[in-house]
């Protein structure tokens, strides 16, 4: 009988390290999924040159219906008005990835700054951080 109890709780500990397992391939998954859907929208903008050095994400924060929310600011550095589309991707405290939003900040005047809020797609539990992960200018 020592024995059977013995094989069940081996059973019952490969089976939640398998659970584990299976949950991180599926986070891992989420995310890689996450990042190709912003990279195909990033891929979308036709005439587009690189902004990134001139978009910046402010702190996140939490909104009421638990979506991180940050202040993403545009510095039109080009000498017509532009619009800019900004990939950016919320993270978790040790940097993992939790999800990504593409949002275009429209007409910036020349020497302009213009602030948008990136909105992540689903509710984030802890701590998140907002970055800038790419930057058009069109």
């Amino acid at each position: 009988m020592s024995g059977t109890r013995h094989a069940l709780a081996g059973t019952a500990v490969c089976a939640a390290v398998l659970l584990a397992l299976t949950g991180c391939e599926q986070a891992k998954q989420k995310a890689s999924d996450i990042s190709a859907s912003a990279q195909q929208r990033m891929r979308d903008v036709a005439h587009g040159i690189d902004a990134t050095k001139d978009v910046t994400a402010g702190p996140s924060t939490t909104a009421s219906d638990g979506r991180a929310v940050a202040t993403i600011t545009v510095t039109n550095r080009g000498d017509k008005t532009s619009d800019f589309t900004a990939w950016v991707n919320f993270r978790d405290a040790s940097g993992n990835l939790l999800d990504a939003v593409v949002l275009n900040i429209d007409g910036v005047g020349p020497g302009a700054v213009k602030s948008a809020t990136a909105r992540s797609n689903r509710k984030l539990s802890g701590t998140t951080k907002a970055e800038v992960a790419q930057a058009l200018r069109h």
